[in-house]
């Protein structure tokens, strides 16, 4: 093991430690919050944490197995297997994405009739399509022996070594895999939460006028209330920024390096570094360890409830320290009102 293989097998490890944590607090939140499991959108997050773990269990350690003993981690047939899951899995992470991303839109530009357009059997119509399609994909691969160990991205993945005799087929293969997966799902993601943003930023415009307007009329307010106000626009328009940056952001950032890596492979005559070949195979096992805070662990309801969690881990009630700080207040009023009693007959026989 050179230099390289040493920071990649560190970074895979990292990966592989902070993806199973976190999604499997995800799936604790899930399991324990029935607002939660409520909610459609809950649906789409516990597919996706699924194939995060499924992955982080199975993928991932043999990559870094492969990095570690620089060479083919098990055999021929448990390699097949691991590489169908690693079609599958990815596949359909990504399709759940897209899936996600068409309910925040129709929850933004819908949002008086969300619940009669996206309701739970919806939801689990959409989610047999991610799992047909997947299947299909990575079954096609699996029965054309497409499938093995490839030194570029030390992993049981689609090989074009064992596809070689297949030649032109392998290559429509694997065009139509990225285009109808990665293409595919970055379109959905990038029309619907750029829908999402326009709609966002056309409510803040009109908050922005309402609030000036009160501005205008409070002629008497403080500068620094009126700077405040003013303030809270700005912030509310970052904050839609940020998130749409960071959903799209991530996704691209992820999977891109990787995906064009596999077109390339496939038409390029000189040969790929291995180094860049693990690196973006490690940016795209990063996105499961991402998207627990992308899509979960970031929201409200999900910290509140890790929060319920953490105390009830710790043998901490909430309503315990909330009673404490009323009996500690009630005390302190009862301690003044004595003193108050006491000093009022001193004060009369004063006078």
């Amino acid at each position: 093991m050179d230099a390289a293989d040493i920071v990649a097998s560190v970074l895979v490890l990292g990966i592989i430690v902070v993806s199973l944590l976190s999604n499997v607090v995800v799936l604790i939140c899930f399991l324990y919050d029935p607002e939660i499991r409520k909610q459609v959108p809950g649906l789409f997050i516990l597919n996706l944490t699924f194939c995060n773990l499924l992955l982080s269990v199975s993928n991932m350690p043999l990559t870094l197995i492969g990095l570690i003993t620089t060479g083919h981690p098990g055999g021929s047939d448990f390699c097949q297997i691991v590489g169908f899951l690693d079609t599958f899995l990815t596949t359909n992470s990504m399709l759940s994405m897209a899936a996600l991303s068409i309910d925040r839109w129709v929850a933004v530009v819908f949002p008086l009739s969300y619940h009669s357009r996206i309701r739970h059997r919806d939801a689990v119509l959409a989610l047999a399509y991610t799992w047909i399609h997947s299947l299909c994909f990575s079954t096609v691969a699996t029965c054309r022996s497409w499938v093995g160990y490839h030194h570029l991205y030390a992993s049981c993945t689609l090989c074009n070594v064992r596809a070689r005799a297949a030649g032109t087929q392998f290559i429509i293969f694997t065009v139509a895999l990225h285009c109808l997966t990665f293409l595919l799902t970055l379109i959905v993601l990038c029309v619907t939460y750029l829908k999402v943003l326009k709609v966002a930023r056309f409510h803040c415009k009109r908050i922005d006028v309402i609030t000036m307007q009160t501005l205008v009329l409070l002629v008497d307010i403080h500068p620094s209330v009126r700077q405040k106000c003013l303030d809270e626009q700005r912030q509310r328009r970052r904050r839609a920024i940020k998130k749409i940056s960071t959903f799209i952001g991530t996704f691209v950032v992820c999977f891109t390096p990787y995906v064009i890596t596999r077109i390339v492979e496939l038409f390029s005559p000189w040969p790929i570094s291995p180094h860049w070949g693990v690196l973006s195979k490690c940016l795209a096992y990063s996105k499961a360890a991402s998207d627990p805070f992308v899509y979960s662990l970031l929201r409200h309801q999900y910290r509140k409830t890790c929060n319920l969690l953490a105390n009830k881990v710790l043998k901490r009630s909430p309503l315990n320290s909330s009673s404490l700080r009323t009996e500690n207040t009630a005390a302190r009023s009862q301690h003044n009102s004595i003193t108050t009693n006491n000093i009022q007959p001193t004060a009369n026989k004063s006078v």
